[in-house]
């Protein structure tokens, strides 16, 4: 509920309290018995009540100014009335009482508003359709009992006690109106409708029993009861009755709206019974996209009972439980759950053919309480992954925490990931630079929004439009801020798109990379990271064998370097595809689920390594950290992830089946496509056997051979002069001749070879 609609809803309570105790103080007779009274009397207590009424409502809509003047109108109308009277001061005394209905309806208001109605409506609706239409004829048959009290109290001006002939009045309603009420439909829609049908079936009915209670006891008459009485009653019964069934819809209607549409949403189970669990279901109390029928939890003590109002099932019975309650979704809130008792939940719930979505780990969490928005779709992490070694501080924040740190393609989807690490180790100056306008402008932004909140001493992010090819603007930059340290995240990584785009590729990722390593050394940088990538082991495509060389450019730079103070570092990190980055399967894969499919797959036999990205950009902060000059330094991936596989689970997890030979009927194919140019089928990571452990549990150190400065100097001048006429075919070979183990496979693919090629068969 929006807070204008429950400003709008306490106003209607505070009025209905207004008139309810109005009406009670009108009709407690305040002049002492001894003191003889006129007709006046009672006439001016009801007054009091229609006029102290309409000031109430007025008076919660904040017309203060009106209250005072009506408040004033009213006590010179009550003088004139008065002035007819033999018991003016008695009267004013009444009027007196009458006027603390408007300070007491402060106080019922708001008192009425805090009662638990709401918590007790669920236990009604819950009532069988039978015993709620009971129920209420019982109350409107009460409510008849109450109005002929009320009514032969007001004609002779006392309270009077139902007894003699006053029972022939109680009666009389009774046998008119329930009837009636039964008649024109009031049982039918008492607490899901209230509208204009509802009401003109209420007037219907209560005229017809105004005319017939009025004839039997006004016209005809019954011994011992006054004939006015037949006069009274009806009109109180149409407001008695009319209140209720706006109580009942103030208090039924919205819990009950609310649970129809809730029915009508798609069902959800929560995983989990503990904290994160019931700080989930309160927050999706009122979420408009799912309705939540219970929780699955490991604990049998809890099994058969319930939690928030929600019963807990065993997850043994996931399957039948889904089936029987219509489960689409089921909710992991088991953050604190090891990855390996998080794959064999999941494990249980691809039997159930439902969609899961999960609450992120426990650190993400503790700022604060479980929100909806906090649910996401599942990562591969949470598939296929492993639980991350938690960072080292030390390593993290040695080559960071006060100094001046610059990242090369800060805006692709590594180089961000670096630039929120570095920021959370507190460097004094964060020079981002990045040729992308739009990355730029994003990423300054994020890290902007994220540094607004945090503690300490200021940190300056830089954002530096600027390519790494350019040599003059690199060395404006590194002369102006002199980094200490730099991460060189800067290269074209996806393989098909390098692979047709072949000079563009290796000038930005050898030549990038040699002009950002040269202009570190003339201006002292310390320590020196280059993001690497397993597919510069044993290359087959341009991409791969382009990053290798940038390996060796910087291995054979570190050799020439003098070692000692001052000297630059140089130290590479390669690892294998990072989840979430540009090009991932993950986010296409779910892209095309979405859509319907069907999943496109380039070899039903191809394998990659996966890391997130934030573990990835740890490692390779903490690698920089340990090198000494040189270090080629190798992640550790886990074990590698078949990709079909891959495919199969996240079509299951979304809640539906594969589309194959042994399921034709299945909702998502999946649909081989052939390999793309230079793409392998599986990655590597290391060239030789022979990793050295580093003091990281997942960072190993790897010896691998490269070229003398010397002789790889002459063979980039000769690559250089191939790239200037874009010679494709040259530029493959003295790839070849570089980097041992590069095997291109087929034609080359370069879009304009291939078109210049085709304009000289034309010729």
């Amino acid at each position: 509920m929006t807070a204008g609609a429950a400003r709008e809803k306490f106003k209607r309570w505070a009025f209905w309290a207004t008139c309810l105790v109005v009406l009670v103080l009108a009709l407690v007779p305040t002049v002492p018995p001894e003191i003889p009274t006129t007709g006046w009397d009672k006439s001016n207590h009801m007054l009091a009540f229609a006029v102290l009424a309409l000031l109430g409502r007025t008076a919660y809509s904040r017309r203060l100014a009106a209250v005072a003047v009506g408040l004033f109108l009213y006590g010179g109308l009550i003088e004139v009335l008065q002035s007819f009277t033999p018991t003016r001061m008695a009267e004013w005394g009444d009027l007196f009482a009458d006027s603390l209905g408007i300070a007491s309806a402060c106080l019922v208001g708001p008192a009425l508003t805090l009662l638990p109605l709401h918590k007790s409506s669920g236990h009604v609706l819950a009532m069988p359709r039978v015993a709620k239409r009971f129920v209420a004829l019982v109350a409107d048959a009460a409510l008849c009992v109450l109005t002929v009290w009320m009514a032969l109290s007001l004609r002779l001006d006392s309270w009077v006690t139902l007894s003699g002939a006053y029972w022939w009045a109680v009666a009389g309603s009774l046998v008119l109106a329930v009837p009636l009420f039964v008649t024109f439909g009031l049982y039918r829609a008492i607490f899901r409708y209230g509208g204009s049908a509802a009401m003109a079936a209420l007037w219907h009915a209560l005229l017809i029993y105004g005319l017939l209670y009025g004839v039997a006891f006004a016209v005809v008459g019954v011994a011992g009861v006054p004939r006015t009485v037949g006069l009274i009653q009806p009109p109180l019964l149409l407001v008695a009755i009319a209140a209720s069934r706006a109580l009942a819809r103030f208090w039924l209607g919205n819990a009950y709206q609310s649970q129809i549409s809730r029915k009508s949403l798609p069902a959800a189970l929560i995983y989990g019974a503990g904290s994160a669990g019931q700080q989930l279901a309160s927050a999706l109390a009122q979420n408009p996209d799912m309705n939540i029928v219970g929780f699955l939890d490991d604990d049998r003590r809890l099994h058969g009972g319930t939690v928030r109002g929600l019963p807990v099932y065993s997850p043994n019975a996931l399957s039948e439980r889904a089936q029987a309650l219509k489960v689409t979704t089921v909710l992991l809130a088991v953050p604190s759950a090891p990855r390996k008792r998080r794959n064999e939940i999941l494990a249980a719930v691809l039997d159930a053919k439902v969609a899961v979505r999960t609450l992120p780990g426990l650190s993400d969490l503790a700022q604060g309480r479980v929100q909806t928005s906090d649910l996401r779709e599942l990562e591969i992490d949470d598939l296929l992954g492993r639980d991350p070694v938690p960072p080292n501080p030390f390593l993290l924040g040695k080559n960071i925490r006060g100094k001046v740190v610059l990242v090369t393609g800060a805006g692709g989807s590594i180089g961000s990931e670096l630039c929120r690490q570095i920021v959370k180790a507190s460097p004094d100056v964060l020079l981002l630079v990045e040729r992308s306008e739009f990355a730029l402008y994003t990423i300054h932004g994020e890290l902007q929004q994220q540094l607004a909140g945090k503690e300490g001493a200021p940190i300056r992010v830089v954002p530096l439009l600027a390519s790494v090819r350019e040599e003059m603007r690199m060395r404006e930059i590194m002369r102006t801020w002199r980094p200490h340290t730099v991460y060189h995240a800067a290269a074209y990584k996806h393989v098909p798109l390098v692979e047709h785009n072949a000079a563009e590729g290796v000038k930005n990722n050898v030549f990038g990379t040699l002009v950002t390593a040269r202009m570190a050394i003339e201006y002292g940088v310390s320590d020196f990271v280059l993001v690497s990538t397993d597919k510069a082991v044993r290359p087959t495509n341009v991409m791969g064998t382009s990053k290798r060389v940038a390996e060796m450019v910087l291995q054979a730079l570190a050799e020439r370097s003098s070692p000692g103070p001052g000297a630059t570092r140089f130290c590479m990190v390669r690892f294998g595809n990072v989840l979430g980055s540009s090009g991932s399967v993950v986010p296409l894969f779910r892209r095309q689920i979405a859509e319907g499919g069907p999943i496109t797959l380039t070899h039903a036999g191809i394998t990659r390594y996966f890391m997130t990205i934030p573990e990835a950009a740890q490692l390779v902060i903490q690698a920089g950290a340990m090198a000494h000059g040189g270090d080629v330094f190798v992640l550790d991936m886990g074990e590698p992830v078949k990709i079909v596989d891959l495919a199969r689970r996240m079509i299951e997890l979304s809640g539906l089946t594969v589309n194959d030979a042994n399921s034709p009927d299945g909702d998502i194919a999946i649909r081989i496509t052939g390999l793309r140019p230079g793409e392998k089928l599986y990655e590597e990571l290391l060239i030789g056997d022979n990793p050295l452990p580093t003091n990281h549990p997942r960072i190993m150190k790897a010896h691998e051979d490269f070229l003398k400065w010397g002789v790889l100097d002459d063979r980039l001048k000769a690559l250089s002069s191939a790239l200037d006429v874009n010679d494709v075919p040259m530029i493959r070979k003295l790839l070849q001749q570089m980097v041992q183990g590069y095997r291109p496979e087929g034609e080359v693919v370069d879009w304009v070879h291939m078109e210049r090629k085709a304009m000289a068969r034309v010729a």
